[in-house]
């Protein structure tokens, strides 16, 4: 999705990474409050239009199932957050996605009866989720894993 969104604009990956900051004003206090539309100049126009427009990339982009999850969030942030969450999961459903495909490529061989398009397609599985994950490998070691698993027939 983020390279769909850079193919877009390149700005709009960049907010979405990190997070829009609302045009606010200082106090004399020191503490930082929301600027009220009136106050705002062509800069901080600029930043909220930019937040808008990511939204609504975001919205059009998903499915209806995952636009009811989304429709609240006010910002491409939070959007963003939420996606990541729901489909990568947290740090530790993570780690344990990693374990079980190591795992799987490890002990990966072939089955009985099976022919090499579906090995093939069964371990393009397992290489593809690992890439997803962030663990990638050199096409040598796949491709020496691959012959690994096959039998002499």
């Amino acid at each position: 999705m983020n390279i769909f969104v850079q193919f877009v604009d390149y700005i709009l990956s960049k907010i979405i990474l990190e997070g829009l900051q609302f045009p606010t004003t200082t106090g004399a206090d020191g503490v930082a409050t929301l600027k009220g539309e009136a106050d705002w100049n062509d800069d901080d126009r600029k930043k909220v239009e930019l937040n808008a427009k990511v939204v609504n990339l975001l919205n059009c982009s998903v499915n209806f199932e995952e636009y009811r999850w989304v429709s609240r969030c006010t910002t491409v942030k939070e959007i963003w957050d939420k996606l990541q969450v729901t489909h990568e999961g947290t740090t530790q459903v993570k780690g344990s996605r990693i374990d079980m495909l190591n795992r799987d490529y490890k002990m990966f061989s072939m089955k009985e009866g099976e022919i090499i398009d579906e090995i093939f397609e069964r371990f393009n599985v397992i290489i593809t989720g690992l890439d997803v994950m962030g663990i990638r490998h050199p096409e040598s070691v796949l491709v020496r894993g691959i012959l690994r698993c096959l039998t002499k027939e």
